[in-house]
Parts: structure tokens; C-alpha cells; sequence
């Protein structure tokens, strides 16, 4: 069970991780990566984000992108929430792949 402090860091970090993802693909045309949950483990050292990237083709190559440029992410972030934080967790970066479950689902149950 995560506690209250657990719960409003995720957010602030979901937060501010998406708005740095929505800066870095307006570069990019046709590519969407948006932050679809945030944890956090309870000494806050480590923060596990799911992404949700669009299109889904190329999104392990995506991911490997961020799990490489993963020390930069984490700058920015730091960055960011330097006043609400001490310590800036370490970045882990997965791919939610609940959309493309719940496509495959409906599709099965339209045969």
C-alpha cells in the first residue's frame, strides 16, 4: 500500500515527466509518448514510469532511446522539482502496452 507522500510525488513526477516527453516529440511529427502511471518505491529513491507511446511499431525502439538518454531525463526532472525534492529518484522507464491489450480484446469479441 503506497502512502499519501508516495502517492503526491508520483503525481508531481507524472507530471512533470510528461510535460518534458510533450516538449521533446513536438519535434518530432507523429509520434506520441505520454505518461500513463507513475510509481514510486517508499524511500523514493526509485521511480518506475509506464509509457504509452504511439505508434506502437516503434515504440521498443523508443523506449530504448529514453532508457539511454535516462541521466538527461532525470537532469531536467531534477531541474524542475529541485524545491519540492532532495533527492531526484532514479529513472525506470516500461512500456504500457494496455491500449494494444484492450484492441486485441475488442477484436476477439468482434468475431
Amino acid at each position: 500500500m503506497e502512502t499519501t507522500r508516495q502517492n503526491k510525488i508520483a503525481r508531481l513526477l507524472q507530471k512533470e515527466l510528461s510535460d518534458i516527453f510533450e516538449k521533446e516529440t513536438r519535434r518530432t511529427h507523429g509520434i506520441i509518448v505520454s505518461v500513463s502511471k507513475t510509481r514510486i518505491s517508499p524511500d523514493l529513491s526509485v521511480c518506475t514510469s509506464y509509457l504509452s507511446i504511439f505508434p506502437s511499431e516503434r515504440a521498443a525502439e523508443l523506449l530504448d532511446n529514453i532508457n539511454a538518454n535516462a541521466r538527461t531525463l532525470r537532469y531536467e526532472l531534477g531541474t524542475r522539482v529541485r524545491h519540492q525534492l532532495r533527492i531526484i529518484p532514479e529513472l525506470r522507464f516500461y512500456i504500457d502496452d494496455s491500449l494494444d491489450y484492450i484492441e486485441h480484446i475488442d477484436s476477439l469479441l468482434k468475431k
